[in-house]
């Protein structure tokens, strides 16, 4: 059996994990960035991101129902109201929405999860199954993956307001908010994860939700790569670009 790491070391593993397989490492990722999809990629990129997008508020609410402690329970629900908005001020949601519309694309198009991909339905929804039917414990270091993402976000803004001039600043204010906000949240989580896995077995637990985690957003970008780059095998029932569904004026 693995012996018991130690604070520092299961933190260090964990960010190991990270730098291993988080998508940042995908090429479909790297094209992004560095300005190498057309247009139409980048609408299907936003396209299928948008239903991972929308089921973040459901598998939270999940993990929030399974939370024992009034204090858990505020500092989990934050994150549906991150997600979801106040009523008051627009969440995350709302801003991807509109991050749609600034690619192109029909907003009820989008909103109706209308031309994802197969793969990106079956890897999110695995995901919401996850968090339902594993420990509380895998559920929430399933969040982990946010211990890496502030760095992406940086890079993806300064990457696609340079190489692409259909992508404004008010595009992407989605991720105005998102490195303080991952920041927070993936804070919580790690202490959570390191002060209750308290075995070997426990921590190995942690470590394989992070790993599965990553291939999660690792299979979206798999499926992305594989129907709109190479061999661009788009499967029946997706958005074909150039077919008129999904873009509004300023689509194509």
């Amino acid at each position: 059996m693995k012996p018991l790491l130690n604070a520092d070391e299961f933190e260090a593993a964990l960010r190991q994990i990270g730098a291993e397989r988080y998508h940042n490492l995908h090429p479909f990722h790297r094209l992004l960035h560095t300005g190498k999809l057309s247009k139409s990629q980048v609408q299907a990129w936003a396209l299928n991101r948008y239903y991972y997008q929308s089921m973040i508020p459901v598998k939270d609410s999940i993990i929030l129902s399974r939370l024992a402690t009034p204090e858990l329970r505020r500092e989990w629900r934050r994150r549906i109201i991150d997600h979801d908005g106040d009523g008051k001020e627009p969440g995350g949601i709302e801003k991807w929405i509109a991050l749609g519309r600034g690619v192109g694309l029909d907003e009820a198009y989008v909103v109706a999860g209308k031309g994802i991909l197969p793969a990106t339905r079956f890897a999110v929804d695995a995901y919401v199954h996850f968090v339902r039917d594993r420990t509380l414990l895998e559920a929430v270091a399933s969040s982990l993956t946010e211990l890496f993402s502030p760095t992406v976000i940086g890079e993806r803004v300064r990457g696609m307001l340079e190489h692409y001039p259909f992508i404004t600043r008010e595009t992407l204010a989605y991720f105005d908010k998102r490195p303080v906000q991952a920041k927070q949240d993936s804070d919580f989580a790690l202490h959570y994860c390191i002060h209750n896995a308290r075995r070997p077995e426990e921590q190995e637990a942690v470590m394989n939700a992070l790993r599965f985690k990553c291939d999660v957003l690792w299979a979206q970008l798999d499926a992305l790569y594989f129907s709109y780059v190479e061999p661009a095998m788009i499967p029946p029932g997706a958005w074909r670009p150039g077919s008129g569904l999904a873009c509004g004026e300023t689509g194509q």
